[in-house]
């Protein structure tokens, strides 16, 4: 259940907030921020070492982000099937997707963040829409946008309840704490109580609410196994990252040719 919070006000220094909490299996292999493509050498992002793409792909000279979470609905026919990892690296790229063949795709929500607009893709498998999202605090999860999540049939599929209840849980705690300002200086200190909450506001990994969470699933573990926080401004990006979350010490500041220290898994999370 990936988590995104975004936060819009253009009259900030830092008018775009952006928390991803990535959720997946442990086994899946992936390496921590860094500058993995050399055919678009500006990205920097956390890669997915199965299909090569990423979650999360900033180009921190413009600024421009994208940020990709599974959606729920029909898959693509698995002959034709192109990696979801592909259109944050597109759009933090390009600043659009080009001529995008949906129906290649499984569901996805897809966040496109510059400093003038904040757009929200997404597709279900048979309907794609294309939503701005204005200044204030908006939350999307593997549902879709908070407040318009569709209706899901019975049987089985998504935990709806729980993901809802993360939603009544965090979206008034984030709303409520003081907009962050990320300057310079650690990550608890740039990102003040924006942080408590993302690492998971203390609350069990069982927990129906919980952000940060931790399952078994056939056999598999699966859970949250990253945490990115990223600030747009004008002329200046702030991005931290965990591999260990809900662990305050595992927090670092990402920069454009520097590696993840060792305590913070420069080996895959």
């Amino acid at each position: 259940m990936c988590t995104a919070v975004i936060s819009i006000d253009p009259a900030a220094p830092f008018p775009i907030l952006l928390a991803g909490v990535r959720d997946e299996f442990h086994d899946r292999k992936s390496v921590p921020p860094g500058h993995h493509w050399p055919d678009r050498p500006r990205l920097v992002g956390g890669q997915d070492l199965l299909a090569g793409g990423t979650w999360l792909a900033v180009d921190p000279g413009v600024p421009r982000a994208g940020c990709v979470l599974n959606g729920f609905g029909r898959p693509a026919p698995e002959q034709d099937r192109l990696s979801r990892g592909e259109l944050p690296l597109r759009f933090a790229a390009d600043g659009s997707l080009g001529e995008l063949d949906t129906a290649r795709y499984d569901p996805f929500h897809l966040i496109c963040a510059t400093l003038d607009e904040v757009r929200l893709l997404s597709w279900d498998g048979t309907t794609f829409a294309d939503r701005p999202l204005g200044p204030g605090l908006h939350m999307v999860t593997n549902l879709g946008l908070a407040g318009l999540e569709p209706p899901l049939p019975a049987g089985p599929g998504p935990d709806a309840g729980a993901i809802r209840a993360r939603i009544a849980h965090f979206v008034p705690l984030l709303a409520a704490a003081p907009r962050p300002a990320p300057g310079s200086g650690a990550t608890a200190e740039a990102w003040g109580a924006w942080l408590p909450l993302v690492d998971g506001d203390g609350l069990d990994p069982d927990d129906p609410r919980a952000l940060v969470v931790r399952q078994e699933v056939g056999g598999r573990v699966a859970g949250t196994v990253s945490t990115t926080l990223l600030a747009l401004g004008h002329g200046t990006v702030r991005y931290d990252f965990t591999s260990t979350p809900g662990a305050t010490e595992g927090w670092w500041n990402v920069m454009p040719g520097r590696s993840a220290p060792t305590s913070a898994g420069a080996a895959v999370d």
